[in-house]
């Protein structure tokens, strides 16, 4: 004789958890979904424009002259020629392929994060066919870098920062809410009326597209999370806490010795005797690049796509990595001794954690490098459709806007009605993702207050309404 009341707890507490996920699903997507749509199409964009660049900046790319490449150690004497004494030697990526040029690049104050002056280097001729800023592992131009800091930090810097990291938080917040959202209404029956309201329309599309793309917006939440600023800084600690770390090579030659830095500050105050010592041993260095190159080449790294980089004090050695991160995958690295050529240290993709070649995959097809083409379109398809869905999910909510003076339905209202241990088990989640995804957990707290003036707000129209004669309501 109890299975009724037991029966109808159970169907409230369901109805009551609908209605708090549905609150929280909107609250998402009216304040968060501005952030997600700006992410979406500088993303899109991002990925599509590899292509553009490279006729844009044919000239740096394209050597004007054919025949065999110059020593490596030719060419850098002549990017240095071309650039001055100033900047200081940071890394040299040798000419791809014949018809293409080398890439010398160099570092100096005022340049930022990642950033060097590069200097296109025809390897035939050694004739300087221009500089730009490169960004980077992936040595974007700067057409894409700037299209990469509207997308990662809105062009303001490190505080620009919170926006992606605050779409890539609640993204698989709303699409997961989303799912959950259409399976307890797939029962649900639609008016048969051959008349269909633009409200409708733009739930179905909503709906469709959200169900068709929902695992491409959970991988982009994931990967876009491992390099946010605060939430990827987690993560990094909990893979070091686990050994999920990714293997990285040693350039220290005498970890004992405390060696001095020979970068571009090492001589100031020190008299013109240090500047020409400092001179002397960049020239030594250079004459050692292609002795290393050969050295990696017999140990076995064999992508055409290699980065070089000299020591920048004594004691320490060349570093050599792969950085073609299209499938499969060259991304080995060693560290090869400047006297005697030997390897020192290496780290070889093969030997990686299988976490920590998922993190570098799912990074690279993220960026829509790792399958060539058809990743850069797949990653096009997946951001043009999160523009839509959010478009789509604004003109659900225009349409059925409150009217002023309307009831208000707030999140804290849709919270109080959950059971007890609903109420224990939300508030749990919340604070553990709030520490986990700090901008999740301040943003979180941004919703409340919110939820909280728009229920006072309510009650003031509310009580105003009551107030009035009957003649003015």
């Amino acid at each position: 004789m109890t299975s009724a009341p037991v029966n109808a707890s159970v169907s409230s507490n369901s109805a009551a958890l609908r209605a708090f996920l549905t609150r929280l699903h909107f609250y998402v997507g009216l304040f968060v979904g501005p952030f997600l749509l700006v992410a979406a199409i500088t993303g899109t964009l991002y990925v599509l424009t590899p292509q553009i660049e490279a006729v844009m900046y044919r000239d740096q790319l394209v050597a004007r002259t054919d025949g065999p490449a110059r020593p490596l150690s030719e060419q850098i004497a002549a990017a240095r020629a071309s650039i001055g004494e100033g900047p200081r030697l940071f890394a040299v990526r040798p000419s791809t392929e014949p018809g293409l040029t080398t890439r010398v690049m160099f570092t100096q104050a005022g340049l930022g994060e990642s950033e060097t002056r590069t200097v296109f280097i025809d390897p035939a001729s050694l004739a300087d066919q221009g500089e730009l800023i490169t960004y980077g592992t992936s040595g974007i131009l700067p057409f894409r870098i700037t299209l990469d800091y509207l997308h990662r930090n809105l062009l303001l810097g490190d505080i620009g920062r919170h926006y992606s990291e605050l779409a890539a938080s609640w993204l698989w917040v709303s699409i997961l809410g989303g799912v959950l959202l259409w399976y307890w209404q797939r029962g649900v029956k639609r008016s048969a009326s051959a008349k269909v309201s633009t409200h409708q329309r733009s739930r179905r599309l909503h709906v469709v597209i959200g169900l068709w793309t929902a695992i491409g917006f959970l991988f982009l939440s994931a990967t876009g999370l491992t390099w946010s600023r605060w939430a990827g800084g987690n993560i990094d600690v909990f893979r070091n806490t686990v050994g999920w770390i990714t293997p990285a090579i040693t350039t220290s030659l005498n970890p004992a010795a405390e060696a001095p830095v020979l970068g571009e500050h090492a001589a100031h105050g020190m008299g013109a005797a240090v500047e020409t010592a400092a001179a002397a041993s960049e020239k030594d260095m250079v004459a050692r690049f292609d002795p290393v190159v050969a050295s990696a080449r017999a140990v076995g790294i064999d992508s055409p796509m290699i980065e070089i980089r000299p020591p920048r004090t004594e004691g320490q050695a060349f570093r050599v990595s792969e950085y073609d991160r299209s499938w499969p995958t060259q991304v080995d690295t060693i560290a090869v001794d400047p006297n005697t050529f030997a390897v020192t240290s290496r780290a070889d993709f093969e030997s990686f954690p299988i976490v920590a070649k998922l993190i570098r995959w799912g990074i690279d097809a993220h960026m829509g490098v790792l399958f060539g083409i058809a990743n850069q379109v797949l990653m096009a398809v997946f951001g043009i459709a999160l523009t839509a869905m959010i478009i789509y999910g604004y003109r659900m909510w225009w349409t059925r806007r409150p009217a002023p003076g309307g009831s208000v339905r707030t999140l804290m209202r849709s919270f109080s009605y959950l059971s007890p241990v609903a109420k224990v088990v939300s508030f749990a989640v919340a604070i553990a993702f709030g520490v986990a995804l700090p901008v999740m957990g301040v943003s979180l707290l941004v919703f409340l207050l919110i939820d909280f003036f728009r229920a006072a707000l309510g009650e003031m129209m509310a009580a105003e309404q009551r107030n009035m004669p009957p003649g003015r309501r």
